[in-house]
C-alpha cells in the first residue's frame, strides 16, 4: 500500500500503464481510482491531497523517478516557467496546479483557472499550508470571466488536447485577448490520443501551428519542440509596458533541442 511518504502524481502513470492500458480498468473510472489512491493513504482527506501535492512539487523540483510522471512533467513545467514574461501570469486549465504553484514560488502573481470546481477547491485548500500565494479560479478556458489583457503571460500547458478543434481555436482566441505580451500553448506529441487523459486529439509541429487564429496585432509566433510542442505568440503591443524586474531574465524565446 502507498502512504504518505510516496505519493505522487507518478500514480497517474501507473494506473495507466498497468490498469488502464491492458484493458483492466475502463478510462471513465481512471479520474475514480485515482482519487481513490490518494485518499488512501491517510484517514484525513487534507493530509492526503497535501502529501500528495508536497511529494510531487519535491519531485519535480529535484531528481524525479525515471520513468514516472513526475519525470515526463518536470521538463515540460521547467520549460514553461522559462517561458513566463512579467509579474502577471494566467494559467487556463491548471488541472491540480502543480505549474501554477511553481510560478508562484518563482516570484509571479498568479491566476490560476479550471472548469472543474472540485480541482479548484483543491488548489486552493493546499496552496496555504504550502506557503505559496496565488488565486484560484473556476472558470471555462473557452470564456474566461476576466478582462482583456489580464496578465503578462497567458498559458494553456497539456490544455487543448482535451478539446475538439472549434472549443480549442476558441481557447487561442481567449489567449489572445487576455495576454498583454506572451501565450504560451503546451501540447503532448501522441501518435493516438490517450483515453485515460481524456486527450481527443493529437499534434505535430505543423497542426500546432494551425491553432493560431487572427492575432489582431503585431505578433512573433515560434514553434519548437521539446518534451512535446510549444506554440509560443509575442504580442507587440503598444501599451503592455516594458520588461518589470520581475523576470529576472525570463522570457528569451527558447528553442531548444532535443
Amino acid at each position: 500500500m502507498i502512504g504518505t511518504d510516496r505519493i505522487s502524481n507518478d500514480l497517474a502513470g501507473w494506473l495507466d500503464r498497468t490498469l488502464v492500458a491492458p484493458g483492466l480498468l475502463a478510462p471513465d473510472r481512471f479520474e475514480e481510482a485515482f482519487v481513490a489512491c490518494v485518499l488512501g493513504t491517510a484517514d484525513d482527506p487534507d493530509e492526503a491531497w497535501l502529501a500528495f501535492y508536497r511529494n510531487t512539487l519535491d519531485a519535480l523540483a529535484g531528481t524525479p523517478v525515471p520513468g514516472g510522471t513526475n519525470a515526463e512533467t518536470a521538463p515540460v513545467h521547467a520549460m514553461a516557467r522559462s517561458l513566463a514574461v512579467g509579474p502577471d501570469v494566467l494559467e487556463l486549465g491548471c488541472c491540480f496546479g502543480f505549474l501554477a504553484l511553481q510560478l508562484a514560488r518563482d516570484g509571479h502573481r498568479v491566476t490560476a483557472t479550471d472548469l472543474t470546481p472540485g480541482t479548484v477547491d483543491l488548489l486552493t485548500r493546499v496552496a496555504r499550508p504550502l506557503g505559496v500565494g496565488l488565486t484560484t479560479r473556476v472558470a471555462d478556458a473557452r470564456s474566461v470571466p476576466l478582462p482583456d489583457r489580464s496578465a503578462d503571460t497567458v498559458f494553456a500547458v497539456h490544455l487543448v488536447e482535451h478539446l475538439d478543434e472549434a472549443d480549442g481555436a476558441r481557447v487561442l482566441t481567449e489567449m489572445l485577448r487576455l495576454a498583454r505580451r506572451r501565450v504560451v500553448v503546451a501540447v503532448p506529441f501522441e501518435d493516438t490520443p490517450n483515453p485515460a487523459w481524456g486527450h481527443l486529439r493529437t499534434f505535430t509541429p505543423a497542426t500546432l501551428r494551425t491553432l493560431l487564429p487572427p492575432v489582431g496585432a503585431p505578433a512573433q509566433v515560434t514553434v519548437t519542440e521539446w518534451h512535446g510542442g510549444w506554440l509560443v505568440i509575442d504580442l507587440d503591443r503598444a501599451d503592455a509596458g516594458s520588461a518589470p524586474p520581475a523576470d529576472r531574465g525570463r522570457g528569451a524565446a527558447a528553442t531548444p533541442t532535443r
